[in-house]
């Protein structure tokens, strides 16, 4: 490549990286690269050009090889969420299957709102060499193909289809990564062919350029109606989200509540927001909460939600709340503000409890409100206290995580998805720091604990190196995606994975008998295709890939095994086996709505519908 005056000659693959390297965000004082590097598995798609421009940077932006296209991506995600939206990872694939397994992860970073940038090859723009291997063919429309698929799992997408053409798509696709509201996946589809052209691109464009996340405030009007609901409450209380973290308003969170006496629950994505021992914090919301945060939502009259978009795991089907409260949305997205008729205040949340606190004034919650959500909260950390003690029952994931929960630095991170563990964490975990607590339940997406964990980790590493990643991973999901322990050995990015294994999909299978239903196809021991059932060797899986493994048959040898993993260096695995019945928490829920059969031969599943349905009459219609 050559300079000439104003320009300089690249191709598409080295103006895309070139741009990349150059665009930084003030992150606590300190200017740092807003994109930290990247996962990649090449193929014919994406080798010649883009690794090619990517190697000259190797050391500036690394690269990690990744095992598998969507573990990658779910690693890039965890990486965003620790950075909380700040900084991304990109992804590269080939044309064809690996691209295509990026969907799910895409789908995952759309749905928890986290950036992620992709840059996958495409089939030739000529069209000279078509039919071309791993190309869709459609005959009627040429010009469509697997990239098209990620239309639905983007907040960006676009095809390259000129050299010229990045100098618009790539700050398009950057502002919608760093967009409070829009904050997405990007995906840039790019043809094999086009990713060598060269164009002569204006110098400008690769200037150094530092970024920072836009803060919206509130309208004044908007304020002023929120603070007349919320002075008129007798029994008020804050949903704090994911969103709070984000905005980096977990200190003015906290001034709101305790100024004016306000009880806050935390949604799922929000874990963390609030230190377990805080007074005010009465404890997870919802499906998958704690008796004492669904006991005040059910007696509130007025809910602030800040920060959060109201999933059904949190608004029990949005039958958590008394009919008739009234709701105020703080989001920095009109959509979620705006949910379920709520009170609009539009902006960000540092910003807006702010203004809504000076709005407020005096006004402090009736202290026999205050009283009774604190009681409520004594009952619950009486009842997990009792529920992760070890010996209370056959081996449990909550006492696997009391064990952890004990044995834990403060700020070591907690990572989880998918099946019962997400319940379980959030319900029995003490929130020993902030920030600390990752259960991806946005998605529920089996597969990200341990791509998750790696991805984190590798962010944590940035940050945080002498502190620990901790992964709790059931069975099911260890053997859907497992290749990044070896991923973490190979890169020295330790982690601690926690198997517990139930034999199979077995808080699926609770669901199957509590709806009537008998067990089928979950527990591997009732699938009638296996003759004879057998258990997996996962600490001999684990020691295959590199790590230090040790299988433990109860928690007090689960403690000592977590004492060793925290004591090393290497990425260790503990595994121990969990009762698939009698390993629950059985308090904290709040109805869910699933489908259930209208007409069954089955007394039971009759019965169970009945019992459904009955629940719906609390459930609020949209308003």
């Amino acid at each position: 490549m050559s300079g000439n005056g104003d320009t300089i000659r690249l191709t598409v693959a080295q103006a895309i990286v070139r741009y990349l390297m150059n665009q930084f965000i003030e992150i606590d004082g300190v200017e740092t690269r807003i994109c930290g590097g990247g996962f990649g598995i090449f193929g014919h798609g994406n080798v010649p050009c883009l690794g090619e421009a990517l190697y000259p940077v190797r050391e500036e932006m690394p690269l990690y090889r990744g095992q598998n296209e969507q573990s990658m991506g779910f690693a890039a995600a965890a990486y965003a969420k620790y950075h909380l939206r700040r900084r991304f990872m990109f992804c590269t694939a080939s044309a064809g299957p690996g691209t295509a397994n990026l969907l799910t992860a895409s789908a995952l970073a759309h749905a928890n709102r986290l950036p992620m940038l992709m840059l996958c090859g495409d089939t030739f723009l000529t069209r000279l060499p078509d039919p071309v291997l791993q190309q869709l063919e459609h005959f009627g429309n040429p010009a469509l193909g697997l990239n098209d698929a990620f239309k639905a799992v983007t907040r960006y997408w676009d095809r390259i289809t000129h050299p010229a053409q990045v100098i618009q798509t790539l700050p398009a696709a950057l502002a919608t990564m760093l967009d409070p509201a829009e904050c997405g996946p990007a995906f840039l589809a790019l043809p094999q062919d086009l990713q060598g052209w060269a164009y002569d691109y204006p110098e400008a464009f690769f200037a150094r350029r530092v970024h920072r996340i836009r803060r919206q405030g509130p309208d004044a009007a908007e304020v002023a109606e929120a603070a007349a609901a919320l002075k008129a409450a007798e029994r008020p209380m804050i949903i704090a989200g994911g969103g709070v973290q984000y905005s980096g308003a977990v200190a003015e969170l906290t001034a709101f509540a305790e100024a004016h006496g306000i009880p806050v629950v935390e949604t799922i994505a929000g874990r963390a927001n609030m230190l377990a021992t805080h007074p005010l914090n009465i404890g997870p919301i919802g499906v998958t909460g704690s008796d004492s945060a669904n006991a005040i939502a059910e007696r509130a009259d007025v809910v602030l939600a800040v920060g959060t978009r109201l999933q059904d795991f949190t608004t029990g089907s949005w039958t958590a709340f008394d009919r008739d409260a009234r709701f105020i949305g703080l989001n920095v997205g009109r959509h979620d503000a705006m949910k379920h008729l709520a009170l609009p205040l539009v902006g960000d949340a540092k910003l807006g409890l702010l203004a809504l606190g000076a709005a407020l004034g005096d006004y402090r919650a009736p202290s026999s409100w205050q009283s009774y959500a604190k009681q409520e909260r004594q009952a619950w950390d009486a009842y997990v206290a009792g529920n992760v003690a070890p010996g209370n029952r056959p081996n449990s994931y909550a006492q696997a995580i009391g064990v952890v929960n004990d044995l834990c630095d403060p700020r070591d991170r907690v990572v989880t998805a998918a099946g019962g563990l997400p319940a379980e964490v959030t319900a029995n975990w003490r929130t020993l720091d902030i920030g600390t607590v990752d259960v991806e339940f946005g998605f529920s997406c089996m597969g990200y604990e341990i791509a998750g964990g790696w991805g984190a980790r590798i962010a944590q590493s940035e940050v945080e190196p002498d502190r620990d990643t901790i992964v709790f991973v059931g069975d099911g999901s260890y053997l859907l995606m497992n290749s990044d322990i070896y991923s973490s050995v190979l890169t020295r990015k330790k982690l601690i994975v926690l198997v517990l294994d139930n034999g199979g999909f077995a808080v699926i299978n609770k669901l199957q008998n509590n709806t009537g239903n008998e067990s089928f196809n979950n527990l591997i021991a009732d699938c009638p295709t296996v003759p004879e059932a057998f258990a997996v060797d996962f600490e001999g899986h684990a020691r295959s890939m590199g790590a230090d493994a040790v299988t433990v048959a109860n928690p007090a040898e689960l403690a000592e095994a977590f004492k060793a993993a925290k004591a090393s260096e290497k990425t260790a695995v503990i595994v121990m086996q969990v009762d698939p019945y009698e390993g629950w928490t059985k308090q904290g829920h709040a109805w869910w709505e699933v489908g259930t059969p209208e007409v069954s031969e089955s007394e039971k599943v009759r019965d169970k519908h009945a019992e459904q349905e009955a629940t719906r009459i609390r459930q609020r219609q949209g308003v």
